[in-house]
């Protein structure tokens, strides 16, 4: 990607009526422009969209989770009309050559926060200047985090549907819970069955803030089941956290290293386990949230060998780099670095490639929460005080591809093939969330969202280059194979030829409905449970 790709962001207007759904005047827009992508000057030009609703790709690669195959595409209105060879069009339908590259379904990103509050302030991306930094990767959907208003999950869904106005791209929710009584209960009811909520995140971590206790989550899981709801954790024990971070401030560590030193690998294993436990103790699915430890992958094994239902997601960065980083003697250097739970010590990224090579992990996410350097100073003294985490969006597919699959081509060390490439970036987060074959497929009916990769082509992550709005980027000057030329979000070419041309408001929420295959049998799992008991035992009065 060249330095000046972040100026080659092209807002296109298909209408008025478009421009007046997302803004409600003309000094809006403006202001909206002048809030700028990326760093420095704003490009936020305004043109009439020249993308055809027709689109052949030809003669490419077309890979899916289940086979790879020669053939052409063809598009029309937003979805995929034929996946045969040789389609045969009239003159006026836009044509993609890909002959030698691998068409695939587009990037869902299964965890991100855009447009997150935290510490009175703001992340630096929204849900247009993220989503569009992540089609400019190859992710075409993503699925974000509501966070609770005052408790409210009700007060939460309709605060983030706002924030989503500017989408450019698909996107869906999970809902966090981070209180419990009788109202809690019944607004997850109704996430579920009206408002296209199929999962529910809590936390083990942020004592005070989202923290939830064992009682707690108990009873959202006992309530996930009946719904048919994914239950998702942030799995760091928050108490013995909460005293690790006193710890590092009586020790007088209060840079960054104290964050990483404060909560340890041991924590995220041990919180991993105990939930993997209560999960099976209410016979439910689990999904771990960004897997960043070897700890955390062996309890997942352990329990996914019995049998048990366990999702585990690494993320980019956990993939890519290893904590060295806060140890910068740079503050900011340092701080960018930051996350929860945080970056290992080396090795532990080699193991969690090798957890996602051989299924114990099952999809990649990226945990984006992008906050620039200035926000980040704020912790200068205090750790405690930095905002947590990191970028990922934008560079998760090409990371993926270089570490996970172009090796295998070079016969060096490549660990997954080109179609498991599909399933952990695309299509296992479609299929966990029940929106597959809609999404994560290149089948006919399926929503036309399509990547064109080029394995030959090269690619360099920097902050200069990179459409996030912040000015830091924890993969600073990586450089690999396998660049996305080509993304069609929605039937729309969005990139191409190191252009933008994504179209704010018009994204659409994607309702994700309940009781996807990981619920298949769940009921019978129970009775064999209660049948198992052997109870209660039928006792005769004593005539003592």
């Amino acid at each position: 990607m060249e330095s000046n790709s972040k100026s080659h962001i092209f807002v296109h207007l298909f209408s008025l009526a478009l421009l007046l759904s997302t803004f409600s005047s003309v000094s809006e827009l403006n202001e909206f422009c002048d809030s700028g992508i990326g760093l420095g000057e704003s490009k936020c030009g305004i043109s009439l969209s020249t993308s055809s609703s027709k689109i052949l790709i030809k003669g490419g690669t077309v890979v899916n989770a289940h086979r790879e195959e020669v053939a052409d595409v063809y598009v029309e209105d937003g979805i995929i009309i034929a996946v045969k060879p040789n389609i045969k069009v009239p003159d006026h339908v836009t044509v993609l050559d890909a002959t030698g590259k691998f068409v695939m379904p587009g990037g869902i990103d299964p965890h991100a926060h855009l447009a997150m509050n935290g510490l009175g302030m703001e992340t630096v991306d929204d849900f247009f200047s993220g989503q569009a930094a992540a089609l400019a990767g190859g992710t075409t959907m993503h699925i974000d985090f509501v966070i609770p208003v005052n408790g409210s999950l009700t007060a939460g869904f309709e605060t983030y549907i706002k924030k989503a106005m500017k989408s450019c791209m698909d996107y869906g929710f999970h809902v966090a819970v981070t209180k419990w009584d009788e109202v809690v209960s019944k607004e997850m009811e109704i996430m579920v069955k009206e408002k296209g909520i199929n999962s529910f995140k809590f936390f083990l971590a942020y004592k005070g803030v989202f923290m939830v206790n064992d009682e707690l989550l108990l009873e959202g899981f006992k309530k996930c089941k009946s719904l048919g709801a994914l239950a998702m954790v942030h799995a760091e024990n928050g108490d013995a956290v909460y005293e690790g971070q006193k710890r590092m401030i009586e020790l007088g560590i209060t840079g960054p290293e104290g964050h990483a030193l404060s909560r340890p690998p041991s924590l995220e294993g041990e919180a991993t386990a105990r939930t993997i436990r209560l999960a099976s103790f209410v016979n439910t699915p689990l999904y771990v949230v960004h897997v960043m430890s070897i700890d955390a992958v062996e309890e997942i094994a352990r329990a996914r060998k019995t049998g048990q239902r366990v999702i585990g997601e690494p993320t980019a960065a956990g993939l890519a780099l290893d904590g060295s980083g806060v140890w910068d003697p740079d503050f900011i250097t340092a701080a960018k670095f930051l996350m929860s739970p945080p970056l290992r010590a080396p090795g532990h990224d080699k193991a969690l490639q090798a957890a996602l090579s051989t299924g114990v992990l099952q999809l990649v996410g990226t945990d984006h929460c992008s906050w620039n350097s200035t926000q980040k100073a704020l912790g200068m003294n205090d750790f405690r005080k930095i905002p947590n985490g990191v970028n990922g969006i934008e560079e998760r597919m090409h990371l993926v591809w270089d570490i996970m699959v172009f090796h295998v081509f070079v016969q060096e060390s490549g660990q997954i093939s080109v179609t498991d490439y599909v399933r952990v970036t695309s299509t296992e987060c479609a299929r966990i969330f029940n929106i597959y074959p809609r999404k994560g497929a290149i089948l006919p009916g399926s929503d036309a969202d399509i990547i064109i990769l080029n394995p030959n082509s090269s690619f360099e992550i920097t902050a200069k280059s990179h459409h996030s709005r912040s000015d830091t980027n924890v993969f600073e000057g990586t450089k690999g194979k396998g660049k996305v030329e080509v993304t069609i979000a929605g039937g729309r070419i969005v990139w191409e030829n190191d252009e933008l041309k994504v179209v704010p408001g018009s994204g659409k929420y994607v309702e994700m409905p309940p009781f996807s295959y990981l619920f298949d049998g769940i009921d019978k799992l129970d009775a064999k449970y209660l049948s198992s008991l052997k109870a209660p035992v039928k006792r005769f009065k004593s005539t003592a």
